[in-house]
């Protein structure tokens, strides 16, 4: 590998919020500082609801349904909790290249490699952050959200890829201020993954997309 070696961090039972940000922000300090190598951290939330930087009010349909956090990621309102697999990615891109909108482009070509395994087509749109799966007839739903930070040019936050959370807890907000399309998941398209298979697959994407040197990927 060109870069140090990563660590892959996987959290067996669900991590509150607050606790996510606060070991975010120290691992991105001890990255800064060369005292931590990069990481890739695997876990699940509580059901909570949490607003980016472009975060509409009116688009929290139902504030008092979950807590509501500040995320201070771009990006708008989002759903997290069980069923859903959330991938907080901490690279340097002091060492990785110092392209934001390439770094966005990559974790995109992740998520679509990592459902490539499980026979599912996933799809970018213009003006649309996430991952879109064709349903047919017209019909597109987001099966991953994307939301990033940028701090001294070393990355947290993330992904999240729906494996089977309750769909019907999406109600409480516009799930990225996109009102006209639904959301889906990997069962609720009739395939039955485990977390550790998603976990398999996750990793394996993860080398082939941001293991080698490489111009910005189309």
């Amino acid at each position: 590998m060109l870069f140090q070696k990563l660590e892959w961090i996987v959290s067996d039972r669900p991590v509150d919020y607050p606790t996510a940000l606060a070991t975010m922000e120290d691992r991105v300090a001890a990255i800064r500082a060369g005292t931590a190598p990069e990481a890739v951290w695997l876990l699940e939330h509580p059901p909570l609801y949490t607003a980016g930087t472009s975060a509409k009010p009116a688009d929290l349909l139902e504030p008092e349904r979950f807590p509501v956090y500040e995320a201070g990621r771009g990006g708008e309102y989002t759903y997290h909790g069980p069923g859903q697999r959330i991938a907080y990615v901490m690279l340097d891109l002091n060492r990785r290249g110092r392209d934001v909108r390439c770094f966005v482009r990559d974790l995109e070509n992740w998520l679509i490699r990592t459902l490539a395994q499980f026979g599912v087509k996933g799809e970018r749109r213009e003006g649309r952050v996430g991952i879109w799966v064709d349903r047919g007839m017209g019909r597109e739903d987001k099966i991953a959200a994307i939301g990033v930070r940028v701090r001294h040019w070393i990355t947290f936050h993330g992904v999240s890829l729906n494996i089977d959370p309750d769909l019907g807890h999406f109600a409480g907000i516009v799930p990225c201020g996109i009102r006209e399309h639904g959301v889906t998941s990997l069962w609720d398209l009739g395939l039955t993954p485990t977390v550790e298979e998603v976990d398999m697959a996750l990793k394996a994407a993860f080398e082939e997309q941001f293991d080698h040197p490489r111009k910005c990927s189309n």
